[in-house]
């Protein structure tokens, strides 16, 4: 599919769509706990029809209409009939990982291209060293991976580039046999460490951990308990929309944003802030507008997944910005840096690469075609660099906005943008 959008004047509001890292925690701690759990407002995307699927697979009944029901295992995960498929979705992958090792049968997952090459190397010989089996059949740790269990607890050091690999590990530990004790080497995007903790306190789990989560000591022989909660708004998924109106001069407001939750993503109102946008914050909603946007220094360590947004906007600010610290953001759905550098230049643009980032150089940009390379955030950061750039921008592979965000164009053009999909 192709995506077209063109330049365009943005006010309104928009209600953002809920949490897919939310959503995805909740599935697995519905699917783990004792009795029927209740998820209100999930969002419905095809990542987290992933995760429904991988958790009936491991033996959970899941009924996903409007309000998703689960009735949990109770901590005693099934052996699925078939090699379990996560599509798309790393989270879920990771996260399930942990939720096999709780098993004491053989579990197979696999995954599409890109996560096929999305590497659970770290994950999987810290699984191994609490007891459980865990290897990638093509001995490079990427998928097809076999996990089994049971978990049965101990030491283990890991270094996570991806801080999914951890919540994997916090998820699951309660319910080993025995106390886990977690060292941690390296951490990116601590805030969804956070999240996850957000989820364990709930459900009233018992850990201790040092502040910077370097460390950790969780008892085993825990349990969890059926629960109702309402998902979140998806700060990642508000980026793309303030960003939108950070370059176009827009006035919009997203509603059902809560700053006081703990998405890493709700940094990017600080940061369009910091290059000249004005912020206004309600209980609920985020009022963004527009203007003449200034290049600034930004880290995206607990930020990955803004990155492509951030990019284009430095690409109408004035001076230069720098997109910093965020190494991991090369090995999600594909090489981020990368790929934001061959966008920014095919629109006509300029940017560098570094190591672990961007240098986009403002000055606008001039339109033309993109390649989208089959990643929603891609995609969409696209279809935000068309609404302000002087001839419309064409960008591949849209179809891959439904793994996150499938009503974007749709809310995009309640908004005023002008945007269409064709064949």
């Amino acid at each position: 599919m192709i995506l077209t959008s063109e330049r365009s004047s943005l006010s309104g509001s928009v209600e953002i769509p809920a949490s897919k890292s939310h959503t995805i925690r909740a599935l697995a701690l519905a699917t783990l706990a004792e009795g029927d759990s209740e998820i209100a407002n999930p969002l419905d995307s095809a990542d987290t029809r992933a995760c429904v699927e991988v958790c009936r697979a491991l033996g959970a009944r899941i009924e996903s209409d409007a309000l998703w029901r689960v009735r949990g295992l109770a901590g005693r995960v099934g052996t699925a009939t078939d090699v379990i498929d996560v599509k798309n979705s790393g989270t879920t992958l990771f996260i399930a990982l942990g939720m096999a090792a709780l098993g004491e049968g053989w579990n197979v997952f696999t995954g599409d291209a890109q996560s096929r090459r999305r590497s659970a190397a770290p994950l999987l010989e810290a699984l191994q060293a609490l007891g459980a089996f865990a290897e990638s059949t093509r001995g490079n740790g990427c998928a097809p991976l076999i996990v089994r269990g049971p978990l049965r607890g101990g030491e283990a050091r890991i270094a996570c580039p991806t801080s999914q690999y951890l919540s994997s590990l916090l998820i699951a530990a309660p319910l080993a046999r025995g106390e886990t004790r977690l060292t941690v080497s390296l951490l990116n995007e601590a805030p969804y460490v956070q999240m996850t903790l957000d989820w364990l306190r709930m459900q009233e789990i018992r850990l201790t951990a040092r502040p910077d989560f370097l460390e950790f000591s969780i008892p085993g022989g825990q349990a969890y308990r059926a629960f109702r909660e309402r998902i979140k708004a998806d700060f990642s998924s508000a980026t793309f929309f303030l960003c939108a109106a950070a370059i176009t001069g827009a006035d919009l407001t997203l509603s059902d944003l809560d700053m006081a939750d703990s998405q890493g993503d709700k940094a990017v109102v600080g940061m369009l802030e910091r290059m000249g946008a004005r912020v206004e914050i309600a209980p609920r909603a985020v009022r963004l507008r527009g203007g003449a946007l200034r290049g600034a220094d930004l880290d995206l360590n607990a930020t990955p997944d803004a990155l492509p947004a951030l990019a284009v906007a430095g690409c109408f600010a004035e001076g230069t910005t720098r997109l910093l610290n965020v190494p991991q953001a090369r090995i999600k759905e594909t090489d981020r840096i990368r790929v934001m550098h061959e966008v920014i230049t095919a629109l006509g643009g300029r940017a560098e690469e570094l190591p672990d980032g961007l240098i986009i150089h403002g000055g606008g940009l001039r339109g033309g075609r993109a390649g989208g390379h089959a990643d929603h955030r891609v995609v969409m950061a696209c279809a935000v660099a068309g609404l302000a750039a002087e001839r419309p921008v064409e960008v591949d592979t849209a179809e891959a906005m439904n793994i996150t965000f499938p009503t974007f164009v749709e809310l995009m053009t309640r908004c005023g943008a002008r945007m269409k999909v064709r064949e």
